[in-house]
Order: structure tokens, then C-alpha cells, then sequence
């Protein structure tokens, strides 16, 4: 039998969330006032799982491996049922209790992808789409050596509700290869298309 793939997933149904069945997120009613001192109210969404005292819900993993023919971006694709597509995506998880946010980013790219490797660099704070949720992250850049015993058949450890493929694309042709994905069909999440648009200026512009 053929192992499944992303494409089998699908929508069996949809509609309003009980929020006492809510385990991962729920809806907050924000009054504020505005610079001219009216009051108003906003409607936005939060996650459940952010432990207490941590700055952040989770990380995003920049992972480059240095291949013979260039660096190329190590991604991944994954059913995302909000959008009922399969996203391609950075390695990314949510942090646990106690971790550092690049704890958490070796941790993660070691569960999701089977590559060990080192953090070199973490980003500012960045806020996914703050006009609907407060949900955050760190960017960690992640050092893996292909060259390691460890690195040269990597084996995910994902867990049973996790149906994750791995896969590289050339740093240089990122923009381009991002097209070619959603003409595909595949949705891209942000932060790949961010990455990518920032290639693409830093070439525009001879950075």
C-alpha cells in the first residue's frame, strides 16, 4: 500500500466553534480607546497554548544546507484545514514551558524534519497578522552540517495527527520556485513569501 499523501486530505465539514470545546484558541472583545479618545470595540482571536511568562507562542526555522550545487531553503508541505490546502512552509512549532526560543527551534527541526542541528540567530518578535490575532514568534536560523553522520538520512519523529513531507528549493530561484509551487496548487504561507521577497529586493537592489 502507497504512503498517504497531503492531497487525500479534505474538508468533511464546517461551522461554528462551541468556545467550550475550544482547546487551542478562543475569541476576545477588545474595548479601546482611539487617539481622539472614542471608544470602540475589536473582535480578534488568541491561542491557548502559550505558556506562562513566555514572550512567545512558538518559532519559525530558517534552515539552510549547504548543497554541491548551492544553499538551498529546506521547507515542507502540510495540510493546513483553515484553508483546506497544503501549505508550504518553514519548519515552525510552538514553544514549550521553560524552553528558549531557540531551544525550541532545535527541538522542533529535529521532530519535524530529522535534521540535528546548531541556532545561530534569532529575529525581533514578529506578529503573525495583528489586526485578527495576538499569536507571535520568533524567526531562528538554524545551522545543520549535511556532512554529519546524523544528517545524511534524516528521519522525522512526527507524531500520529502530523503528515509532514520535507523537501529543499535553491535560495537563488526561491521567488521563482514559490510561483511555480502555487501554480501547483499549493498555498504559500507568509513567511516563505516573505523570504523570498526579500531575495528578490536584496538582488533588485544589489544588496
Amino acid at each position: 500500500m502507497s504512503p498517504p499523501t497531503q492531497a487525500q486530505s479534505s474538508h468533511v465539514s464546517r461551522g461554528p466553534l462551541d468556545p467550550n470545546e475550544a482547546r487551542w484558541a478562543r475569541l476576545i472583545k477588545t474595548t479601546y480607546r482611539d487617539p481622539l479618545g472614542v471608544e470602540r470595540t475589536w473582535e480578534s482571536a488568541e491561542r491557548q497554548t502559550r505558556p506562562a511568562n513566555c514572550a512567545i507562542d512558538g518559532v519559525g526555522i530558517v534552515t539552510i544546507l549547504n548543497k554541491p550545487t548551492g544553499p538551498e531553503l529546506l521547507l515542507q508541505k502540510q495540510y493546513r484545514p483553515p484553508i483546506d490546502k497544503v501549505v508550504i512552509e518553514v519548519p515552525a512549532g510552538l514553544i514549550d514551558a521553560g524552553e528558549t526560543p531557540e531551544e525550541c527551534a532545535v527541538r522542533e527541526l529535529k521532530e519535524e524534519t530529522g535534521y540535528v542541528g546548531e541556532a545561530e540567530q534569532t529575529s525581533t518578535v514578529m506578529y503573525n497578522d495583528p489586526g485578527f490575532c495576538n499569536t507571535n514568534l520568533n524567526m531562528v536560523h538554524v545551522r545543520v552540517d549535511v556532512s554529519l553522520p546524523e544528517n545524511q538520512n534524516p528521519k522525522p519523529q512526527l507524531e500520529d495527527n502530523e503528515f509532514i513531507e520535507c523537501f529543499s528549493v535553491p535560495m537563488a530561484s526561491l521567488f521563482e520556485e514559490t510561483k511555480k509551487l502555487e501554480d501547483q496548487g499549493y498555498a504559500i504561507d507568509a513567511r516563505v513569501g516573505t523570504l523570498a521577497e526579500g531575495i528578490e529586493l536584496a538582488k533588485k537592489l544589489k544588496l
